[in-house]
C-alpha cells in the first residue's frame, strides 16, 4: 500500500494489537483469471519462533481455496479504526479534508491443514477468541458431527512473510492535534477508537 514514512509504524506490536482487535480481515490472491479474489473471515494471530503466523480457514465450496493451491502467495488486510477528518482542526483555513485510519497488510504463504486434530485445534483457537463459553458446548458435540463439521472446510496456517502498518493520525501536523483529539473523543465509536489511539501515540497536542 503507499506508505508515506511519517504514517509507517515503527513499533511492531501495533500492528499485532491492531491484528488482535480487528481480527475479521480479507484475505486476498488471484482468480483462474488474474483478477484478485477477496474473501473475508476472521483469522488467529499466533505469535512463536520471532513469527507471526495467522490461523483460518473458508468453506469448502469456496473456490478461493483451489486458488490458494495453486498460488500459496496472499496478502491479507486488517482495517482498524477508521473516520473522516475535518480541516476545522487546524487554526488556519487554507486546508481540506481527510481521513484518518489505522490498517496492516501482511504478505502471507499459504499452507493447508489437513489432520483433523489440527483444525480442531485451529477451531478452538476462534472458539477462544470470539465465544469461549462455547468451548465446553463443542467439545460435547458428537464425534461423527465435528467430524463432519471440519469436512466442510479448508483450513490454513498463513505464515507472514512482510507486514506494513499504516497509522494515518496527521502525526505530520502537531498544530491540528487538540482539536482533532477533542473532535474524536465527543464523536463515535470509530472516532473514539481512533482518540485512544492519538494518546497511545502521544498526539495530544499537549506540550512535551
Amino acid at each position: 500500500m503507499y506508505l508515506p514514512p511519517q504514517f509507517a509504524a515503527q513499533d511492531p506490536a501495533i500492528a499485532r494489537d491492531l491484528m488482535r482487535a480487528h481480527p475479521f480481515a480479507s484475505l486476498v490472491s488471484t482468480d483462474d483469471d488474474g483478477f484478485p479474489f477477496v474473501t473475508p473471515l476472521p483469522l488467529h494471530l499466533v505469535e512463536e519462533d520471532g513469527g507471526l503466523t495467522l490461523l483460518g480457514h473458508v468453506a469448502r465450496p469456496n473456490p478461493h481455496a483451489r486458488y490458494l493451491r495453486r498460488q500459496s502467495a496472499a496478502l491479507v488486510v486488517f482495517q482498524g479504526p477508521q473516520a473522516y477528518m475535518t480541516p476545522r482542526v487546524y487554526p488556519d483555513l487554507t486546508r481540506v479534508p481527510t481521513w484518518s485510519y489505522l490498517a496492516v497488510h501482511a504478505r502471507v504463504q499459504v499452507s493447508f491443514i489437513e489432520a483433523f486434530q489440527d483444525k480442531d485445534r485451529l477451531i478452538k483457537h476462534l472458539i477462544h477468541d470470539h465465544d469461549p463459553a462455547y468451548d465446553a458446548q463443542w467439545r460435547s458435540l458428537p464425534e461423527d458431527y465435528q467430524h463432519k463439521m471440519m469436512g466442510g472446510i479448508h483450513a490454513f496456517e498463513l505464515r507472514v512473510s512482510e507486514l506494513q502498518c499504516k497509522v494515518k493520525l496527521n502525526q505530520h501536523r502537531p498544530e491540528s492535534h487538540a482539536a482533532m483529539l477533542a473532535a474524536y473523543e465527543a464523536g463515535n465509536e470509530n472516532e473514539r477508537a481512533l482518540a485512544g489511539w492519538m494518546r497511545r501515540l502521544g498526539l495530544t497536542g499537549s506540550p512535551a
